[in-house]
């Protein structure tokens, strides 16, 4: 039976929404009535659908927004503390993980593998061989968001001998990476431009047409961030117009849907944000949601908040 306290908004992965309900009771937002939600102290969440002022208007009580995933611009932050709530998300658990995904990527897009793979499938193996493809040791790589994602993906991509280069909002003094001061500077120069930038109104479409144009028709876009970093329109007209090489792309504008222009293209790699989808990193993700609604519960602080 409900105690009240914890309220789940939006769908939860099976173990999390399994796992709220047998220790604390917890039901949907959608599922409770009003006298019921105004109990509720902590939230628990994921980006896909986040905690809005909507939300919050029928969770008097609340104290705690506990995000399922690093990414929480689905949820108003703003809004959020100006009601004295606190947010939390999964930092860390997940960035081995997201920067395997985007170095996958790097590798997939720039040696065309999953084109190859529908070549071989479609049998024209049998009547010639595929276009030549890009090599990723030694290639110039750009990294817009040089955090904790960003700077993982940097010392992979540095395996392969890579150049690397980045943009944040500020230049970093403990990497010995070349700082670019703009995001298309960093564009101008590399021949990949990987996306690991929070996403949220201040990161809305940075890379746009005329990012996509300093990239260049021998350059290569991967996004592991979020769709709305990412002009997507432009990005179509740049890859139909042969302004780029090719995307590798985890993330999308308005997921799940994908632009019917880039289903068939063989100069895109489409994943359905999976970056962080392994057993051993959702486990962690889960824990550590489990961990901070605990801890709130029990003296009203997160173990990491945003």
């Amino acid at each position: 039976m409900s105690d009240g306290r914890v309220v789940m908004v939006g769908t939860l992965r099976a173990e999390l929404d399994a796992a709220l309900r047998n220790r604390y009771g917890a039901e949907r937002l959608d599922d409770l009535d009003a006298f019921a939600a105004a109990d509720a102290v902590v939230a628990v969440t994921s980006g896909v659908c986040g905690v809005r002022a909507e939300h919050l208007d029928r969770l008097p009580g609340l104290g705690a927004i506990v995000n399922f995933g690093v990414g929480y611009d689905s949820t108003d932050v703003a809004e959020a503390a100006r009601r004295g709530v606190a947010v939390s998300n999964t930092p860390d658990v997940l960035t081995d993980c997201v920067a395997d995904t985007a170095v996958g990527l790097v590798i997939d897009v720039m040696r065309r593998l999953s084109a190859a793979d529908r070549f071989v499938r479609r049998g024209e193996w049998e009547h010639g061989v595929p276009a030549l493809a890009r090599r990723v040791t030694g290639a110039r790589v750009g990294i817009l968001g040089l955090g904790r994602i960003g700077l993982a993906i940097a010392h992979r991509l540095a395996a392969f001998d890579a150049t690397i280069s980045y943009h944040n909002r500020r230049e970093r003094d403990d990497v010995d990476y070349a700082y670019a001061g703009s995001v298309l500077d960093l564009a101008r120069d590399c021949d990949v431009l990987v996306v690991a930038a929070a996403g949220g109104p201040q990161s809305q479409r940075l890379v746009d047409a005329e990012v996509l144009d300093a990239l260049g028709p021998s350059g290569f876009l991967v996004n592991v961030a979020r769709g709305t970093v990412v002009d997507e329109p432009a990005m179509v007209a740049a890859l139909e117009d042969g302004r780029i090489a090719g995307a590798g792309l985890d993330v999308f504008a308005d997921e799940p849907r994908v632009s019917a222009a880039l289903l068939d293209r063989d100069d895109v790699v489409l994943l359905p944000h999976l970056g962080s989808a392994t057993v051993e990193t959702r486990a962690a993700m889960t824990e550590l949601v489990l961990t901070n609604v605990e801890r709130f519960l029990s003296d009203g602080t997160l173990v990491t908040p945003v």
